[in-house]
């Protein structure tokens, strides 16, 4: 595992305690460009009542409108496989890699993602397995209304 990689990620991990915190569901993200964190945002579809704010697209939101050419260069850091909403932002601002905490729990369309360019990278940490489904475990029923509302692919 790059020692990079994991150092984002460990922003990410914050990230989604702080959405766990908030009484919201535990996925979290960072961007980063030029080696710097330009965007954080945690899932927050639960304490808005938003059905859009995942942690991917709070993080992109929360980076404001960078240049074509920063996306192109940033790196997307997310404690879960991103799903095709947030991959598809993914493509739209054309940002370059995706490094995914862990893919177990839940896997988004990361083929989509390779299959255009971007670099795809699952470190399989089990921290962000062990937060996500804790959450699952003492939430069933709002985990299984939330994935009513949104397709995950199983490939």
């Amino acid at each position: 595992m790059n020692s990079t990689d994991y150092l984002f990620m460990v922003e990410a991990i914050k990230e989604a305690k702080k959405s766990l915190k908030e009484g919201g569901i535990p996925i979290g993200a960072v961007l980063v460009g030029d080696g710097k964190i330009v965007g954080r945002g945690h899932n927050r579809l639960l304490q808005n009542d938003s059905s859009i704010l995942h942690g991917e697209m709070d993080c992109i939101e929360n980076a404001g409108r960078l240049k074509g050419t920063d996306y192109q260069k940033s790196t997307l850091y997310t404690t879960l496989s991103p799903c095709t909403m947030c991959s598809g932002a993914v493509l739209l601002y054309n940002i370059s890699r995706v490094v995914i905490g862990e893919n177990t729990t839940l896997i988004g369309p990361e083929k989509m993602l390779k299959d255009n360019g971007v670099e795809v990278v699952v470190l399989g940490i089990a921290e962000c397995r062990e937060i996500l489904e804790a959450y699952i475990g003492e939430n069933p029923k709002i985990w299984e209304a939330e994935l009513e509302r949104v397709c995950y692919s199983t490939d």
